[in-house]
């Protein structure tokens, strides 16, 4: 099976750095699934979930927040925001930021308040999204 190599980088930590078979990730125009020898591509990503196959182990899954993601000459790297995979996400920490995201979402004074905890809560939304998968 062919593969590319991955690099998943966040503020904190690489979460990946080896090589894939299979990427599926949330960019701002819709899911994008990589391949090996994809074009090359730069894309903005925003808040969802990320999919990663390997050639001799099960798929992994993660919570991702946006970021960019660069492909070309065979090296896919994600340069993401925030980043969890499935079985680091804490779920009752996740339903508590969902429940103050809806929280502060009835009680926004400004639009401007409204769209900080609408992505509050697509973040919670998301991450408690892959914990459960």
């Amino acid at each position: 099976m062919n593969t590319f190599k991955l690099q998943i980088v966040a503020p904190d930590r690489v979460l990946y750095d080896g090589e894939a078979t299979f990427l599926l990730v949330r960019a701002q125009s819709g899911d994008i699934g990589i391949q090996a020898n994809h074009q090359k591509l730069v894309t903005p990503l925003t808040i969802g979930k990320m999919k990663v196959e390997f050639a001799d182990a099960q798929p992994r899954f993660a919570a991702i927040t946006g970021g960019f993601m660069k492909v070309g000459d065979n090296v896919v790297t994600v340069l993401t925001t925030a980043c969890e995979w499935q079985d680091e996400i804490d779920v009752a920490r996740a339903e508590r930021a969902a429940e103050r995201a809806r929280k502060d979402k009835q009680a926004a004074r400004s639009k401007k308040e409204m769209d900080r905890a609408e992505i509050k809560l697509k973040r919670a939304l998301n991450r408690i999204s892959v914990a459960k998968k």
